[in-house]
């Protein structure tokens, strides 16, 4: 996060150089990947490093837009990838983004009936409404007949699941309200946050559905379009609100993050500096925590559910299972 900051490799180890001057070293092995969010420059050799280590390397901008990523030698077999091709446009395909949606909505269900569990009166009233209104869209959801349907579906239960967002939250500063979800730009302090984890998930899910050999550029629900990795993007869908919402509230609500820790420029909003280190340390450590997988029974480290579910579509894609199954949380 420094601005011409030198990223190089020696002796299996990570190196980062700031005005010629050795400012860290990381052996590589404890790293799955890399994120640059300011002016960096690379050595070609650390490229192909990073490549052989099976090491993901993104570039963005300072607010985490995305400008590139580059990755080695594309694992897995073909036929998964053909399998997964195949499927675009088909009824196999609706099926997987169903299971992707149901799993979204029952997980932003529980995050709401969460908050209501330590709420009372009007607060609690707004929660358990929001609870009834999203079991009612995860009913239509399951006679939806296309994917078209399934995206109205998604967006009627994405507009009442976040009209309840501003009851977790347990500030008394109006300026560390949610409001309205706003992407591109984001137009407040909380947009900007849940903007730029949810970019710290897209980049795990995408690391994790390359490693299994899954192409993450050919989704079902996002629509396909050049740059865009659809496939990343469907499969965050179920994952955001139990890893990226929840993570945001808490940080909010425990006032680790508050309106200082962000800067403007023409109403848009983005962390600083210290408050983006802060966000990758405490989510890295979030990471960290343990829970039993719902489907696969065991015990993996909170950091792994995108590689298991990736792991888990590949193994649909394969024939292993009939289904692709959601990761619900419980």
């Amino acid at each position: 996060m420094t601005d011409n900051s030198y990223l190089h490799c020696e002796n299996e180890s990570i190196c980062v150089k700031v005005g010629g001057a050795e400012k860290v070293r990381i052996p590589a092995h404890t790293i799955e990947h890399i994120v640059c969010l300011c002016n960096t420059t690379v050595s070609s050799p650390f490229i192909g490093f990073c490549g052989d280590k099976g090491i993901g390397l993104s570039f963005h901008s300072d607010n985490g837009k995305f400008y590139g990523r580059i990755y080695g030698s594309v694992s897995g077999n073909v036929l998964l990838r053909q399998k997964q091709y195949d499927l675009i446009g088909k009824e196999e395909s609706a099926e997987v983004v169903r299971n992707i949606l149901i799993g979204k909505l029952a997980n932003s269900r529980n995050t709401i009936m969460r908050a209501a569990r330590g709420s009372e009166g009007k607060e609690e009233q707004i929660f358990r409404n929001a609870a009834v209104l999203l079991t009612e869209q995860g009913n239509l959801l399951e006679k939806a007949d296309s994917i078209d349907s399934m995206r109205g579906i998604e967006g009627s239960a994405a507009s009442i699941y976040f009209r309840s967002f501003d009851a977790m939250l347990k500030t008394d500063d109006p300026e560390m309200l949610f409001g309205k979800r706003s992407k591109r730009p984001p137009e407040n302090r909380v947009n900007a946050l849940l903007s730029f984890v949810y970019m710290l998930l897209k980049n795990d899910t995408q690391s994790a559905l390359e490693s299994v050999g899954i192409d993450p550029a050919a989704g079902y629900l996002h629509t396909l379009r050049p740059g865009r990795p659809s496939m990343a993007l469907d499969m965050m869908e179920e994952l955001r609100s139990p890893l990226c919402d929840r993570f945001v509230v808490s940080l909010i609500n425990l006032k680790q993050i508050k309106k200082d820790d962000f800067s403007t420029n023409d109403g848009v909003f983005m962390l600083n500096d210290k408050a983006r280190r802060l966000v990758i340390k405490e989510w890295q450590l979030r990471k960290k925590e343990t829970i039993t997988h719902p489907f696969l029974k065991e015990k993996i480290p909170i950091g792994l559910i995108p590689y298991c579910q990736s792991m888990l579509l590949a193994r649909y894609f394969r024939g292993d299972i009939d289904g692709y199954p959601p990761f619900l949380w419980r």
